[in-house]
């Protein structure tokens, strides 16, 4: 599929998608959100993918929000399906079998930072602004940032920026465990493609293992997660790649992971 609004690598099994609409600094429109929706289509059916990278064109921005001039349209039942379509998507993310890595360059705005949200975390540059300023239009997040960012920082923090619609500084993000780390600009992918290839050369069934139980077990009590955990360790043990990483620590070499999600 030619895309318009993003840009879509794959190199050394890692998956790279681009926002590139920078003009707009990258602010999400319904084209841009069905590319995304393609892009993540090819993801799950390449068996090469181990992690997932995504970041904004240009330096000033990941996504700057949606696109206001196509939210001014809206009617009620259009802003209903447009928060709809949104979330939808953007619930992909959390849910790809594989890692997903914010790399936020700029400002990650209202669905930019519920976006970087959706990712497994989020790596920052040192120009990054986080925020979630819908409320200044007189309307609020509906991309799920309402419901992620309370789980992530806690509610008492979350209904703060809601509330007044302020933007927070990289620094002050990773503070408050919005973001994982902060790099300068120059380095910020360098950094983010360290930590991917580091990824990729783990087993893609532990991986998602891993992923499922750490998500599905934040929704239950710890025993329930105890046994989601419990379920997917014995996945693991009867996986290829199981099967492989205890034989070659025994046998003092280097795991070769090849196992497949659909075997």
């Amino acid at each position: 599929m030619t895309h318009e609004n993003i840009i879509f690598e794959v190199a050394e099994g890692i998956a790279t998608i681009t926002f590139n609409r920078p003009k707009a600094l990258n602010a999400l429109n319904g084209q841009l959100l069905d590319e995304l929706s393609a892009a993540l289509d090819e993801i799950e059916a390449d068996e090469e993918i181990r992690v997932l990278v995504l970041t904004g064109a240009g330096e000033k921005s990941f996504v700057a929000g949606a696109d206001i001039t196509e939210l001014a349209t809206f009617n009620t039942l259009q802003g209903k399906l447009f928060s709809r379509k949104g979330q939808l998507i953007i619930t992909r993310l959390q849910e790809l079998p594989i890692p997903v890595i914010a790399a936020v360059n700029g400002f990650a705005l209202g669905g930019g930072s519920e976006m970087a949200l959706a990712c497994d975390f989020i790596y920052a540059s040192d120009n990054a602004m986080f925020g979630l300023p819908e409320i200044t239009l007189g309307i609020i997040p509906g991309f799920g940032g309402t419901q992620r960012l309370p789980r992530l920082i806690g509610s008492n923090r979350a209904k703060e920026m809601i509330f007044t619609g302020k933007l927070i500084p990289a620094a002050e993000a990773e503070k408050i465990g919005l973001v994982n780390r902060v790099f300068s600009r120059e380095s910020l992918m360098e950094e983010t493609l360290i930590t991917a290839r580091a990824i990729a050369t783990k087993g893609k069934v532990s991986l998602r293992a891993a992923k499922q139980a750490v998500n599905n077990g934040l929704n239950v009590d710890l025993a329930t997660g105890c046994q989601i955990e419990v379920d997917a360790f014995a996945i693991c043990m009867a996986s290829e790649d199981g099967k492989e990483g205890t034989h070659a620590f025994i046998e003092k070499r280097k795991p070769q992971f090849k196992g497949s999600l659909k075997g």
